[in-house]
């Protein structure tokens, strides 16, 4: 099989998108398992009024998951599933079933964005690498803030 530099450069930019979300990373966790074992009760937890908690940074990574596919793929704006962009304020604690969901949003966010980035592969538009390789680097940023939380509310705040 003939392989090109667009196919290579697609390729290595898939392979630094899985490590800052799912795969195994010499820096510790990439941001899925930054996620692992936290409750519901964990993720709404803050550190002080008005600060973030790990479901707003979940909520957060999933809507750039999403503004990035989107615009690989021309789509119209507004289709994301929580109302609001960037930011959102998660409000109360949920349940264990509201959390789960708000993971899952973050995983198909995930999948989605790297279909979209696996179709480039025949396009011709130029590749935004800087774009891709900065939605890996905010992955493993929001682990290291997620990890940080996890900590912090461990010792009691």
């Amino acid at each position: 099989m003939k392989t090109n530099s667009r196919t290579v450069t697609i390729s290595l930019l898939l392979e630094i998108l899985d490590h800052g979300y799912e795969k195994k990373a010499w820096h510790g966790p990439n941001l899925k398992g930054a996620l692992r074992g936290v409750s519901a009760k964990g993720a709404a937890w803050r550190p002080a009024p008005g600060r973030h908690n790990i479901r707003d940074l979940v909520l957060h990574a999933a809507y750039w998951k999403y503004a990035v596919r989107r615009r690989l793929g021309g789509e119209k704006r507004g289709s994301f599933p929580v109302a609001g962009s960037n930011w959102f304020t998660s409000g109360g604690r949920p349940d264990e079933k509201a959390w789960r969901k708000d993971r899952e949003l973050l995983e198909r966010e995930h999948r989605q964005l790297r279909a979209t980035i696996a179709g480039l592969r025949s396009g011709k538009k130029r590749l935004p690498e800087a774009i891709l390789f900065g939605v890996a680097f905010h992955d493993v940023y929001h682990a290291g803030q997620i990890q940080l939380l996890k900590r912090l509310q461990a010792r009691g705040g």
